[in-house]
């Protein structure tokens, strides 16, 4: 399988890459970012021969070559985005929403898929996302209406839509300098103090990182036919919902 991420310089979109790069099933990886993966990232000895790179600044842009060279792909997990504190909701709005139906958009035009092999589309949403748009949260409703919106654009095409919908997730513990550059000091000591609490007392609210991106790689290779999957449950047993 041909794999795209995007949002790899982020917590989940590296520890999907690094996921992503230790499964045999995938055979390249393509980074679509609008910078080079960091020095301090520590990656699996195959990563230079198994990835190319794609610098592009623009996300609301696609060039017809561009966009065929991602169409020849099987999938693609959108993992770009941020969190929306201290942003306004236009800002967050074209970071989430715009970029997102660009480039699915662009796949559209460039014929991505085929019946036989479909190709699929990975949101990386979040928990408590509304599509219906009545939450009084920014964040979920910008993340719902791309959730809304991915199936009506595909409808009819050869690319199918998955929204996955982590919860609470930060860098692994298993590579310390993820948390030293991704994370300011006042999260980290947020992470240190909510973990324990969330897991044990609200687990549906706890993604643990490696098991995010695992599962958004299983996603992305059609492990799973639901549209809409939130969580990550034992056993790979994820509470799913249907739209």
């Amino acid at each position: 399988m041909r794999l795209i991420i995007t949002g790899v310089t982020g917590v989940a979109g590296l520890a999907i890459y690094r996921a992503a790069l230790n499964d045999p099933a995938v055979e390249r990886v393509t980074l679509l970012t609008r910078r080079a993966v960091p020095t301090w990232a520590e990656l699996p000895a195959n990563a230079t021969e198994k990835t190319d790179v794609i610098v592009h600044t623009d996300f609301k842009t696609y060039a017809p070559e561009l966009a065929q060279r991602l169409a020849e792909h099987d999938a693609l997990v959108w993992a770009l985005g941020k969190s929306s504190v201290g942003m306004s909701e236009e800002a967050y709005t074209e970071l989430t929403y715009a970029y997102t139906i660009e480039a699915a958009k662009a796949l559209k035009a460039a014929g991505a898929g085929s019946p036989e092999r479909p190709f699929r589309f990975v949101f990386i949403s979040g928990e408590l996302a509304d599509p219906e748009g009545k939450s009084r949260q920014m964040w979920a409703r910008v993340k719902g209406r791309v959730e809304r919106e991915l199936p009506e654009l595909f409808e009819g095409t050869n690319i199918k839509p998955h929204v996955f919908r982590p919860a609470y997730f930060f860098p692994s513990k298993d590579y310390p300098q993820d948390r030293l550059h991704q994370r300011s000091a006042i999260e980290r000591l947020i992470d240190k103090v909510q973990t324990p609490l969330i897991s044990t007392l609200l687990p549906a609210y706890y993604t643990p990182n490696h098991e995010l991106a695992r599962f958004a790689v299983e996603l992305a290779k059609g492990r799973w036919p639901d549209h809409v999957l939130q969580g990550v449950a034992a056993a790979w047993r994820p509470k799913c919902q249907r739209p």
